[in-house]
């Protein structure tokens, strides 16, 4: 490959991996078709990924309007959700599959 095509390519990864490295993970947990903890505050104008682990055997799924936000977490497994840069405020989060008691809160500050 010449070496006017690597370089472009090399500064793309390079950047890539800059911008990978500045977010921040959280982890919520889902037990008892409840999430936990119920409230998460992450730093306003920041993207985050935030790691969505299912304790239970039944699937539930993390969705947000407020968010636009909507992903099925099987039973036994995890996903990762990216969320952000977002404004300070409080968006809301609950469970499609059990909305009576899998809610919760994200917190921009």
């Amino acid at each position: 490959m010449p070496r006017s095509v690597l370089f472009p390519l090399v500064v793309i990864l390079a950047v890539g991996a800059d911008a990978a490295a500045e977010e921040s993970t959280y982890a919520l947990v889902i037990k008892d078709h409840k999430f936990q903890p119920i409230e998460i505050e992450i730093p306003a104008g920041q993207k985050i990924a935030l790691t969505v682990k299912n304790d239970d055997p039944t699937p539930e799924e993390f969705e947000s309007i407020e968010l636009r936000r909507e992903k099925v977490v099987a039973g036994g497994e995890q996903i990762t959700v990216y969320i952000g840069p977002l404004r300070p405020g409080r968006y809301e989060f609950f469970g499609d599959f059990n909305p009576a008691t899998a809610r919760g809160h994200i917190v921009a500050k």
